[in-house]
């Protein structure tokens, strides 16, 4: 579920004080964009325990437990930030979780800047259940930490643009070339559902469903079947589009939009990466981790920023009145599922 050593790893629901991190000696960090973030992070792999982005100062911050890694970190560009735990211990308390507490209503995620395992707990994990998580929870120490949501976590399925079939309302995500020919991505969860898509309730089929994958992953791939349009575009709801030219990786701390056909466009910051959510149906690991609302039949649609496409919105809790938390699968993974790129 989450990151490896030196990966931009995880925030959770809310900014945390960590009273047993100091600061490494101050050393100026490069001004960064978001995606030269994310490229530099990659190259920080050794000694690392997870970093975030801030975008206000557009710095990299990096987590480690050592002076000789802080002066890797620092001479690279990025500043370093001495933690008490290491990616070992973190990633240690999360196999842990994953082994003795995937429960349903169950989320969690390393969250960087207090340098512990986060988990979330919502309003379905009461009696022996909670009692189970709280028990393995104290069992791993200061590693980790329980957040408790009044919402329910789950598949956001009515029954991007919205696409139907049969069973489902959802949205589409982005449209894709594979083989040299047109088809659209989607949520796994959805593809499991339809098999047959249309643009209007009732309307036309002008795609099938080729692949579906759902629970571990969720992401599907529909072939478009008439000379529907499909431009590389996202729906800003306002009549103009964003153009998408092409996918990457998101970064914690970046800000980021997402289109679908309930709520619309709305608006968010990355808190995690690498995140795994137990819904009923099963787990989906890899996730990443917004404070973005979304609703039911938003489900697929597109998370984006700027001309990149990042997620496919895959469910969470809450709603776009009182908020919650959204998770999406990463694009990246899902063109590489099947073949297929951008276009």
């Amino acid at each position: 579920m989450l990151a490896g050593a030196g990966a931009l790893a995880l925030a959770a629901t809310a900014s945390l004080t960590l009273t047993s991190a100091q600061a490494a000696p101050a050393s100026p960090a490069a001004r960064l964009s978001p995606s030269a973030a994310t490229t530099l992070a990659s190259q920080l792999k050794s000694g690392t325990a997870g970093a975030f982005y801030d975008a206000k100062a557009q710095k990299l911050v990096v987590n480690v437990v050592d002076e000789t890694s802080a002066a890797a970190v620092r001479a690279k560009g990025a500043e370093a930030r001495i933690v008490r735990h290491s990616m070992a211990q973190l990633d240690a308390a999360r196999q842990t979780l994953k082994a003795q507490a995937t429960i349903p209503g169950t989320a969690w995620a390393m969250d960087p800047r207090a340098n512990k395992v986060v988990v979330t707990a919502d309003r379905t994990v009461t009696g022996a259940k909670l009692d189970r998580l709280t028990k393995v929870a104290r069992s791993l120490g200061d590693t980790v930490e329980i957040h408790y949501t009044k919402s329910e976590f789950k598949p956001l399925v009515a029954g991007g643009d919205a696409i139907w079939g049969s069973s489902a309302r959802c949205s589409l995500g982005f449209n894709v070339v594979k083989d040299g020919q047109p088809y659209f991505l989607t949520a796994g969860h959805c593809g499991n559902d339809v098999k047959e898509w249309s643009d209007q309730q009732g309307g036309q089929t002008i795609a099938t469903t080729e692949q579906s994958t759902f629970p571990g992953n969720d992401y599907s791939i529909a072939k478009y079947t008439d000379n529907t349009d499909h431009p590389s575009e996202v729906d800003l709801y306002n009549g103009s589009t964003q153009k998408i030219t092409k996918a990457a990786d998101a970064v914690v701390g970046e800000k980021v939009q997402r289109s679908g056909s309930t709520t619309q466009v709305h608006d968010g910051t990355v808190q995690a990466l690498n995140a795994s959510i137990n819904y009923q149906e099963g787990t989906v690991s890899g996730l990443i981790q917004t404070d973005v609302c979304a609703e039911p039949g938003d489900s697929g649609g597109a998370l984006f920023d700027g001309e990149s496409a990042l997620g496919l919105t895959s469910g969470g809790s809450g709603d776009c009145t009182n908020g919650g938390q959204t998770f999406f699968q990463p694009v990246p993974a899902a063109l590489a599922a099947y073949g297929a790129q951008i276009g």
